[in-house]
């Protein structure tokens, strides 16, 4: 027998079953991908221009629609601290399975860690970003809580000055639903051609202005493939894009 012909054979049929297999998967989560995903909560022409667009969402629309207060909260630009060194870095990885792994490393750094969730969208080159939450589930998009990590170790975080007012007496109103703050984005040409809407989220967001006192609504967040975030506020439906941050 010729074993050098054989071996070669061999190595040929295990990398074409490794590409059979691999296409199986990517078949499997395209499949599970569209799955969870139901676009008859868009009108007919919001569909239409999807198409002709090659607008593609991957999120799943969210259907909640709570009822929810404006808030007032107090953040300084020139009050905020300078970021702290941790005295021993935390091994860390660059991708997790989920929060709690994350959360699990970070544990014991930040004392008020449990008011805070993260937020993989706005994660940037070699920065984790936490933002706290509002009525302990809504994030506030405006505000940030960052850990710095290099050559897999946490080595230091920056953690925001800032306190949100009580809501006791605050009208609270509902929700626009987000597929309705998706059919505004959409028919309005505030989503380019060939985007993808990756991740939909409700948290809060208000233009920032030269004062202390920050006034902030809920608001739907889209985030495209290109990292750009486009919000819809949920009480006004009006458009706000951070690189103006003014209504549109």
């Amino acid at each position: 027998m010729d074993w050098g012909r054989a071996k070669n054979v061999l190595i040929y049929a295990f990398l074409l079953l490794n590409l059979v297999l691999g296409y199986q998967l990517w078949i499997d989560y395209r499949e599970q991908a569209g799955s969870g995903l139901d676009f008859t909560s868009l009108s007919p022409s919001t569909q239409r221009i999807m198409e002709d667009n090659r607008i593609q969402v991957l999120s799943p629309i969210p259907t909640e629609t709570p009822q929810l207060p404006k808030i007032a909260y107090t953040f300084s630009a020139q009050e905020q601290r300078e970021p702290v060194v941790m005295d021993t870095p935390v091994d860390t990885k660059l991708i997790y399975a989920d929060e709690r792994e994350l959360r699990s490393a970070l544990e014991g750094q930040v004392e008020e860690l449990d008011q805070y969730r993260h937020d993989p969208q706005s994660d940037k080159e070699n920065v984790f970003v936490f933002r706290p939450l509002v009525l302990k589930e809504w994030p506030l998009f405006n505000v940030e809580l960052e850990f710095y990590h290099e050559s897999q170790k946490i080595q230091a975080y920056h953690e925001p000055v800032f306190d949100i007012q009580p809501t006791d007496d605050v009208e609270e109103q509902k929700v626009l639903p987000a597929s309705k703050a998706l059919e505004t984005l959409i028919e309005r040409n505030f989503i380019p051609p060939e985007s993808v809407v990756r991740d939909i989220q409700l948290g809060y967001y208000g233009q920032l202005f030269n004062t202390e006192v920050q006034l902030a609504a809920p608001t739907w967040r889209f985030t495209l493939d290109t990292g750009e975030m486009i919000y819809v506020q949920g009480i006004s439906g009006d458009v706000f894009t951070p690189k103006s941050d003014t209504k549109e």
